[in-house]
C-alpha cells in the first residue's frame, strides 16, 4: 500500500451533492477549505495566511449521510487518501488535490453535532396464513397468501 493518507482540518466550501455512479454505487463530493492559521507577534493575535481547497469525494454509504449532515460553512475532520492531478485543459495545465474519504466528522473543537444511527432498511415479516379446512371459499385467498409467502425469500 503506497497510498498517501491524509487527515485534513477545514470548513465545507461548497454544498455536496450526490450522484449515483456507473456501477449503481453512490458518490458525493464537496469542497474543503483548509487556511492556514499563524501568531502574528506584531500584532499578538492570530491571522490567516494561505488556503488550500480540496474535492472531496466519499463513497456509498458515507455518501449518503454526508448529504445527510454536512452543510456549507461547517467545520469538518476528513481522512482519506489524497490523489494530487495533473491535467491540461484549453491550453493551460490544472492541478487539483482530491481526498478519497475514508471518515469525515464535525470537529468538535469549534462546535457541537448530534450523532443519529443509520440502520439499514429491513423488509417487514410475513404473518403466517390461517389455511381454511375443506378448501372452501377461504381457499382462493389461503393459496394466493401460500404463493405470496413462497416468493419471498426468508431473512
Amino acid at each position: 500500500m503506497n497510498e498517501t493518507l491524509v487527515t485534513v482540518v477545514g470548513n465545507v466550501a461548497s454544498q455536496p451533492d450526490y450522484r449515483e455512479a456507473a456501477n449503481g454505487a453512490a458518490v458525493s463530493r464537496f469542497r474543503l477549505a483548509a487556511t492556514v492559521r499563524r501568531w502574528d507577534r506584531q500584532r499578538e493575535e492570530w491571522a490567516d495566511a494561505y488556503t488550500s481547497f480540496y474535492t472531496v469525494w466519499a463513497w456509498r454509504t458515507l455518501a449518503a449521510n454526508v448529504v445527510g449532515s454536512v452543510s456549507v460553512g461547517e467545520p469538518l475532520i476528513v481522512q482519506g487518501k489524497l490523489r494530487v492531478q495533473d491535467q491540461e485543459r484549453e491550453g493551460k495545465r490544472w492541478f487539483s488535490a482530491d481526498i478519497d474519504a475514508v471518515s469525515i466528522g464535525h470537529d468538535l473543537t469549534r462546535g457541537t453535532s448530534a450523532f443519529r444511527r443509520v440502520s439499514p432498511a429491513r423488509p417487514l415479516p410475513i404473518e403466517p396464513v390461517r389455511m381454511v379446512a375443506g378448501g372452501g371459499a377461504g381457499a382462493p385467498l389461503a393459496e394466493a397468501a401460500e404463493a405470496t409467502a413462497t416468493a419471498v425469500a426468508p431473512l
